[in-house]
């Protein structure tokens, strides 16, 4: 029996996780293409859906009046869906994007030589032909929506074509990284009412400021190689001042949703899954040792708790709403 765990004879990335679903169902011909995209890493498709589906239940119990029907301020299930098959196509076609624009600097990276572009297990030819595959995934997914919110999805990908070359001209790649990966904060309600309002702007901004916050965590298990190929990351530029750096951008993005939910009027119950996702915050930055990689991995990933926490929190305003008596 085949040895799934070996990665070196399987052929498979360094950092990438053993035993995984991938290994197990795909033919090996496609495990290059799972891991441009990602597949057996799921997180980063979890935290770029949690904006979208945060953004769809602040448009849902926006307003909400006690008594209203549960069905009115419960997000569409529909675009829940839509979001998450549209996040998972998209995450990989960004990977895939990213790794053939960093192609050069991942052959100088221990944790990235083994990349299938690096290591030759693909062309660059065949990379840019799943990078378009997977872009018209994406294209079929967005075209589900009204105009308005198309229109909004197409112009996210000027964020996206940015991002993977600002790590060699700035401190600030995570930023750029914000303004791609928070987008869907302002998808979600432009797809339920077809137009945009202050609220999903500030869900947005707060968004990028947890971006930069978590992916400063994810970045410093590269620091080092980083600094010797010369890539810039607000790891390297925060270095031992990060918890502080986290303190400003975690609390400024709990700050900017809780006025954002307070802009779209949302059932005060709501607010507890801000607290429950501060306080899961305020543990990362407590814990945090940024000279462990392996802690940084960890607590990065657990970001996907805070997105749980704080859509869950939306998904009780509005049943809070719909089970309040009429006055």
């Amino acid at each position: 029996m085949e040895n799934i765990q070996s990665k070196e004879e399987q052929g498979r990335v360094s950092d990438a996780p053993s035993g995984h679903w991938v290994y197990r169902t795909l033919s090996r011909s496609m495990w290059p293409y799972a891991q441009l995209a990602r597949w057996d890493r799921p997180i980063g498709w979890w935290l770029l859906m949690w904006p979208c589906w945060w953004s769809t239940a602040l448009a849902a119990s926006a307003h909400a009046q006690p008594g209203a029907p549960l069905a009115e301020v419960m997000p569409s299930l529909w675009h829940l869906l839509l979001f998450a098959a549209g996040a998972i196509a998209m995450r990989g076609a960004g990977c895939t994007y990213n790794d053939i624009a960093d192609q050069d600097i991942d052959e100088k990276v221990a944790r990235t030589r083994s990349r299938p572009l690096p290591a030759g297990k693909v062309t660059r030819k065949q990379a840019w032909a799943f990078l378009l595959l997977q872009c018209l995934v994406g294209l079929a997914v967005l075209l589900q929506f009204n105009s308005f919110a198309i229109a909004v999805g197409i112009a996210s990908l000027v964020t996206v074509a940015v991002y993977p070359f600002m790590k060699r001209f700035t401190n600030w790649p995570q930023l750029f990284l914000g303004f791609a990966f928070s987008w869907g904060a302002l998808m979600g309600w432009a797809a339920h009412f077809g137009s945009l309002e202050l609220a999903p702007v500030l869900l947005y901004l707060g968004s990028i400021l947890w971006v930069i916050g978590y992916d400063t965590i994810y970045a410093h298990q590269d620091k080092e190689d980083d600094a010797l190929v010369g890539v810039h990351s607000t790891a390297r530029l925060f270095g031992d001042r990060t918890k502080q750096w986290l303190i400003g951008l975690y609390g400024g993005a709990l700050l900017l949703f809780a006025v954002a939910f307070a802009k779209a009027e949302v059932p005060m119950p709501a607010l507890a899954g801000l607290l429950a996702a501060g306080v899961h915050m305020a543990r990362q930055i407590r814990v945090l040792d940024i000279d462990d990689p392996d802690q940084c991995l960890k607590l990065f990933k657990s970001n996907s708790v805070v997105g749980w926490l704080i859509f869950l929190g939306l998904l009780g305003g509005g049943v809070w709403a719909a089970i309040s008596p009429q006055f």
